[in-house]
Order: C-alpha cells, then sequence, then structure tokens
C-alpha cells in the first residue's frame, strides 16, 4: 500500500492554497486545507497531518497563535510560507517553535526540498520526541533538560560543566545509537577539531563520575569499544521527582 505524507495547508488566499495543493498532490502527498488558525488547531488535532504549511496574515487569530499553540503539545513540524520577509519576522517565528520559513514567491521545487528536509527529520530519531516537546529527555533515573542546561540524576543536579552538558545532550538526542568519537568531537568543537580521542575520555570520565552508580559499569552512556558511545534507553524511573524545565519553548531543530 502507498503510504502517503499528510500536509495541512492554512492558507486564506484561495489561489495561493489552490496552488499548493496542486504541487503537492502532484507530488503524491495527500492535503488538507484550513483557511484560519482557529480551523488549522481543529484539523492538527483531529487529523493528525505529518506537517503544516502556515500562512502567518491569517483572518482572526495569527499564524503565530497557531504556533504557539501547537507547540505546547506536538513538535508537528511546522513551515511558514509568508510575504512577511523581515529578519524580525523570520526571528519570531522561529523563536516560537516554527522548524522553516519561505517567504512568498518561492519556487515549488524549493518549497518541496524543504518539505522532504523537515519530514525526514522527524522520522530521524523517534526516541528524540520528549525533547522537541518538552525540551526535556529521560532515561532511567536520568533527566536532560535542554532549555536549563542541566542533568539531573534521581532528582539531584548532577552539575555537569559546559563541556560535559553538550556530549550528554548530544548522545540523549541520539539515544539508543552508536556515535563515533570523531562525530562527537566534529558536532562538538567543529569540522576542524583534531580527532584525538584523549579530551573526550577525560570529558566522559568526570561525567560517569557525576551520574553513574558505578562509574566502571555505566547504565547510562555505554562505550562501544573502538567506535565511540550509545546512551541507553531505559525505562523511566517512578523514584525521586525531578525539576520541570523553566521553559515552555520547545527545542528548535
Amino acid at each position: 500500500m502507498n503510504i502517503k505524507s499528510k500536509i495541512l495547508i492554512i492558507e486564506d488566499d484561495r489561489h495561493i492554497r489552490h496552488f499548493l495543493s496542486t504541487v503537492l498532490n502532484d507530488n503524491n502527498f495527500e492535503v488538507i486545507c484550513a483557511v484560519d488558525a482557529e480551523y488549522g488547531c481543529l484539523v492538527i488535532e483531529s487529523h493528525c497531518p505529518d506537517i503544516v504549511l502556515l500562512d502567518l496574515g491569517l483572518p482572526g487569530a495569527d499564524g503565530t497563535e497557531l504556533i504557539k499553540k501547537v507547540r505546547k503539545w506536538s513538535s508537528l513540524p511546522i513551515i511558514v510560507i509568508s510575504g512577511r520577509a523581515s529578519e524580525e519576522d523570520k526571528v519570531y517565528a522561529f523563536e516560537l517553535g516554527a522548524d522553516d520559513y519561505i517567504t512568498k514567491p518561492f519556487g515549488t521545487q524549493e518549497l518541496l526540498a524543504r518539505i522532504r528536509t523537515a519530514l525526514r527529520h522527524t522520522r530521524t530519531n523517534s526516541a528524540a520526541k520528549d525533547i522537541a516537546v518538552k525540551g526535556v529527555f529521560r532515561t532511567g533515573g536520568l533527566s536532560i533538560h535542554y532549555d536549563d542546561y542541566k542533568v539531573y540524576v534521581d532528582g539531584r543536579d548532577a552539575r555537569l560543566t559546559q563541556s560535559e552538558f553538550k556530549i550528554v545532550s548530544l548522545l540523549g538526542k541520539n539515544a539508543g545509537r552508536v556515535m563515533t568519537y570523531d562525530s562527537i568531537i566534529k558536532e562538538l568543537w567543529g569540522p576542524h577539531a583534531k580527532t584525538d580521542n584523549q579530551i573526550l575520555r577525560v570529558n566522559m570520565t568526570n561525567i560517569r563520575r557525576k551520574i553513574e552508580k558505578n562509574p566502571s559499569e555505566p547504565q547510562y552512556i555505554i562505550t562501544e569499544n573502538g567506535i565511540g558511545y550509545r546512551m541507553a534507553q531505559l525505562e523511566p524511573y517512578d523514584g525521586s521527582e525531578v525539576p520541570e524545565s523553566n521553559s515552555c519553548q520547545p527545542v528548535v531543530k
């Protein structure tokens, strides 16, 4: 069976809405349409689209209000398509949680490329869903609070340094997958960083002292000898409570 990605278009201009629908239908997407933010929210809740194409200048509530509402509970990809071209408008949309921003007029190939990129990102790592929605990743008694840059173990602040937090947070975003030493170093220290594992190993030794009950037998960050590290995916810990993130904003992809 041919499964199509479902796209919701929220656009009040009939001509643009028809154009978008035609392009997407021709490229094997299932299309749903709404003409205002209020109805758009209802469609999102009832139809669970894979992605939203959102105009900002809508009748009634502005499109930014929809982003605010959706980001309280969902990491659904939202691509803004708007005639507002100022840097302030773009920055504001991204800060609210938009995944991408396309300024009108636009080309069809650019639109399709942006849609496919957004869909690919959402399906790359399902373990990171809670990070996008709540800004927190949990495994066992360990929780990573991305908005607050803190890691808690059984409710206790692990007091990681900036470098240590970057390593743990990166592994959390890729939980269950092995990250090579080189990929971690390049991700955190740039593509031109030396591929000497020593700095990474020193940081990992300090991290394990702070988050593991027995650093010699780690349960959270596992070493894949000669390859790299992997964040374990454990059942949620039901003991001590950990603080909620202070920010309600989702992590921007």
